[in-house]
């Protein structure tokens, strides 16, 4: 039993980490083309997307070394940064298409 959940916990971080690893990629592209254009006001706002990021990093590295106890806690916690870090990405996204 104990072998399954490792592996069970194993394919939510392999997930998390795709997602984040998305979101980064995300991040960098946007990075560029901000500035490219010279565009201030999306370059701070992804500079606080890549801090951000980094906290939820950490947040990983926490659901890693988290306990039975505490992982479920820290495994929803990791996934609502991440669907709010998404949310932020995807309308960063939508201010570049428009313009």
């Amino acid at each position: 039993m104990s072998t399954d959940i490792n592996m069970a916990k194993k394919a939510i971080q392999d997930k998390i980490e795709s997602q984040i690893n998305t979101v980064q990629a995300k991040l960098d592209t946007l990075k560029a083309k901000a500035e490219a254009t010279k565009a201030n006001a999306e370059l701070k706002i992804i500079a606080d997307l890549l801090t951000k990021k980094r906290a939820i990093d950490q947040k990983i590295s926490d659901l890693r070394k988290s306990g039975d106890t505490t992982y479920q806690q820290t495994k929803t916690d990791v996934e609502s940064r991440i669907a709010d870090l998404e949310k932020s990405v995807k309308t960063i996204e939508a201010r570049f298409k428009a313009a």
